[in-house]
């Protein structure tokens, strides 16, 4: 996987035949307190050396990322546009920068249906942020809570339910990451020999989350199973050829994981 070029808020990649843009949203400040040790105890003034924080909070990235497969454009996550923080919404000026247009995308997959990953399908002054969309997939053990999102319900005629080995394109395919959330879902891009795991919500505190992923996150709706996942994945990641995009990794979000005993390092491209 290559680095082609980068913007403020967008990277360009070349993963085998395939196109990679990662998308920067914005990011999220969020207490210390939010991460966790076993038994979903939050950290006091313990925390570990390698945590770094901004002004005392966990700065979190808040990333997006398009594939262009043949000339099918498929986003995967939509950040928050104006739904949570100031800090946030910069996905449409990402796509701008990197000379996509909106209509140019036709599908979106969610990782799963928190206000980071879904509220962006709505832009700030309350048009379609892809008025092209023709598919909408949403991890199937989420698509009820999907549809108790008001913000998005214009889109509940698009959703698709996708459930583990969903084929979204001929290079792209859904892989269950539960933990994070009931649905948690990671994709799986592939070509010609090389492949990246888009893992949304799989780490949130890069910092610590490699070292020790055995730490996890309040709202990990079951913190058992999302480390269990964490672990999987990253021993999944730091196969060769196989390279990792995360929603809340330090913008671009995309890198290589390699394996140090029962730890883990990650390196950004």
């Amino acid at each position: 996987m290559k680095k082609l070029e980068s913007g403020t808020n967008f990277a360009r990649y070349a993963l085998g035949d395939l196109t990679v843009i990662a998308l920067r949203d914005g990011y999220v400040d969020m207490p210390a307190s939010r991460l966790r040790r076993q038994g979903n105890i939050p950290f006091g003034t313990d925390l570990p050396e390698e945590v770094q924080l901004v002004n005392g909070k966990l700065r979190l990235s808040v990333n997006a990322f398009l594939i262009v497969d043949q000339g099918d454009h498929i986003l995967i996550d939509t950040g928050a546009a104006n739904s949570w923080e100031p800090t946030m919404g910069l996905l449409p000026q990402g796509l701008v920068e990197a000379g996509i247009d909106r209509s140019d995308i036709q599908t979106v997959a969610l990782t799963h249906t928190h206000e980071d990953h879904s509220h962006g399908l709505v832009a700030a002054d309350g048009s379609d942020a892809f008025p092209n969309l023709k598919r909408l997939l949403v991890p199937a053990p989420e698509v009820p809570m999907f549809d108790r999102i008001e913000r998005v319900s214009r889109f509940r005629g698009l959703r698709l339910p996708v459930g583990n080995g969903f084929k979204v394109s001929a290079g792209v395919t859904a892989i269950h990451a539960h933990g994070h959330e009931i649905g948690h879902t990671a994709y799986e891009v592939s070509s010609a020999g090389e492949t990246l795991l888009i893992w949304g919500d799989v780490i949130h505190v890069q910092s610590v989350q490699f070292a020790k992923p055995e730490l996890t996150w309040e709202y990990d709706a079951d913190q058992n199973t999302a480390r269990s996942t964490r672990q999987q994945m990253l021993v999944r990641a730091a196969e060769p050829n196989v390279f990792v995009a995360g929603a809340h990794l330090d913008f671009p979000g995309v890198g290589k994981v390699s394996r140090s005993s029962d730890s883990f390092v990650y390196e950004g491209l």
